[in-house]
C-alpha cells in the first residue's frame, strides 16, 4: 500500500512543481534555477533507485523487531492506532533529523538535503541515498510498542509526502498553523545557514517537539534566509553529491594522528576537525555572501539535458515497479546504468571536458540495450 501510495504521488509531485514555477514567474520570483532543479530531482530519483536495495533493511528489520520484541499486539483496524502511530513515527522522525545534524556520520548521509543553494518544490525530492543503512534504528521504539507493519510504512510515507509543501519560499507565515505545525516559514529557516537560524525546527510533522525540546526558531523577515551548507557542494554530481562528507570523513580520519580524533571525526559534531589537521590544512571561513555554484550553460545545453532527464524518468519508473521480478545481476545493472546516465547529464550541466563523450558512449550502450531487450 505505501509503495502504491508513492507511485501516485509522483505525478502530483511534478504538477505541482509546474504550478510553483508558473507562480514564482508571474510573481516576479527568482524561486527557480534549472541545473540546481534538475541536480535536485537526479538525487531524488536516485534515492528511489536505493530505497528498492535497502528496503529489506528499513522494512525487514522492523517487520522482524515488530515479530519478536513487540509488547504490545495492537491492531491496523484501530484508528487510534494509525493516529498514534502517526504522531510516534514524526517523535522518532524528530529525534533521527536533530542526530542528523548533530551527528557527523548521520550528516554525511542528510547532508544532500541541504546542497541545493534554492528553495523550492524540487528540494523537497533531494534525498540521500544512504539514510536508511542507519536511520531504521530510530523507528525501533514503534516495533517494541507493537505498531503493525503496515501502519508504519503507511504512516512513514503519509509524514514524508506532507513535508513535500513546506519545501516552498511562495507560502508566507501562517499565523497559529505554524506554532503547532512544521510549515513553509518554519522550514525554509531549517534550511538556512544563517547563524541565528542553524540546526533548528527539525519537526516533519508537527513543529511543537521543538518547542519543547528547544530547537525552534522562528523566521526573522530583518534575516532573510540563506539556503544550502556552510561546506558548499558545488557539484551537480549526484553520486559525489552522496559520498563527498563520507569521503572527507575517511580523508580526515586517515590523516589525523589520534584515535580519540578519529572516533569523534564520525561521532562528533559537523564542522569540528582535530586541531593537529586545523593546523596543517585550515576549513576556509564560512561566508555567507558566497556565489551560488551556477557554471555557465547555454540554452542549448540546457534543454538537452532537462529533456533528456525527462526521457530517464521513463526506464526509472519502470525499474521501480519491475526490480522486485528481476534477478539480482539485473536490478542491479539496471539500476547502476540509471546512475551513470545521472551523472553525466550532472556533467553536462557542469561542462566537463569528459562528459560529452560519455554522453556519446550512454547514447550507444542505450541503444544496444534496447536492441537487446526486443531481440
Amino acid at each position: 500500500m505505501a509503495e502504491a501510495i508513492m507511485l501516485w504521488a509522483i505525478p502530483a509531485f511534478f504538477l505541482l512543481i509546474g504550478i510553483e514555477l508558473v507562480a514564482a514567474r508571474v510573481m516576479g520570483r527568482a524561486v527557480y534555477r534549472a541545473n540546481d532543479a534538475i541536480a535536485s530531482l537526479s538525487l531524488g530519483v536516485m534515492s528511489q533507485l536505493a530505497g528498492v536495495f535497502t528496503k529489506a533493511l528499513t522494512i525487514g528489520l522492523y517487520a522482524v523487531a515488530v515479530e519478536h520484541v513487540a509488547l504490545f499486539e495492537l491492531s491496523a483496524t484501530s484508528p487510534w492506532v494509525w493516529i498514534t502511530g502517526l504522531v510516534l513515527y514524526d517523535f522518532c522522525y524528530y529525534w533521527l533529523h536533530r542526530a542528523g545534524h548533530e551527528v557527523n556520520l548521520l550528516w554525511a548521509a542528510h547532508v544532500v538535503h541541504h546542497q541545493s543553494e534554492r528553495y523550492n518544490l524540487t528540494t523537497a525530492l533531494r534525498q540521500t541515498s544512504s539514510g536508511a543503512l542507519l536511520g531504521w534504528v530510530f523507528y525501533l521504539p514503534m516495533a517494541v510498542l507493537g505498531f503493525p507493519l503496515e501502519v508504519f510504512a503507511v504512516v512513514a510515507v503519509i509524514d514524508l509526502l506532507y513535508q513535500f509543501w513546506i519545501h516552498t519560499e511562495l507560502v508566507p507565515k501562517l499565523g497559529w498553523f505554524d506554532r503547532v505545525f512544521a510549515s513553509p516559514s518554519n522550514h525554509r529557516a531549517h534550511h538556512a545557514v544563517n547563524e541565528r537560524y542553524l540546526d533548528k525546527n527539525y519537526g516533519g510533522l508537527f513543529i511543537l517537539w521543538d518547542r519543547l525540546f528547544g530547537t525552534f526558531v522562528e523566521e526573522d523577515d530583518a534575516d532573510p534566509v540563506v539556503y544550502g551548507t556552510r561546506a558548499p557542494l558545488r557539484s551537480f554530481n549526484p553520486l559525489w553529491a552522496n559520498l563527498e562528507v563520507y569521503a572527507a570523513l575517511w580523508r580526515d580520519t586517515w590523516r589525523t594522528a589520534r584515535w580519540r580524533d578519529r572516533l569523534r571525526l564520525w561521532f562528533g559534531k559537523p564542522g569540528w576537525r582535530p586541531a593537529d589537521l586545523q593546523a596543517i590544512d585550515p576549513k576556509p571561513a564560512f561566508d555567507i555572501g558566497r556565489a551560488e555554484f551556477n557554471p555557465p550553460a547555454s540554452r542549448a545545453r540546457t534543454v538537452y539535458v532537462a529533456v533528456n532527464f525527462a526521457l530517464l524518468l521513463v526506464p526509472a519508473v519502470h525499474f521501480l515497479t519491475s526490480a522486485g521480478a528481476m534477478p539480482a545481476w539485473q536490478s542491479g545493472g539496471y539500476a547502476l546504468g540509471l546512475v551513470a546516465s545521472l551523472v553525466v547529464l550532472g556533467a553536462l550541466m557542469e561542462r566537463k571536458p569528459w562528459a560529452k563523450p560519455l554522453e556519446a558512449l550512454r547514447w550507444v550502450l542505450m541503444a544496444l540495450g534496447m536492441i537487446a531487450a526486443l531481440a
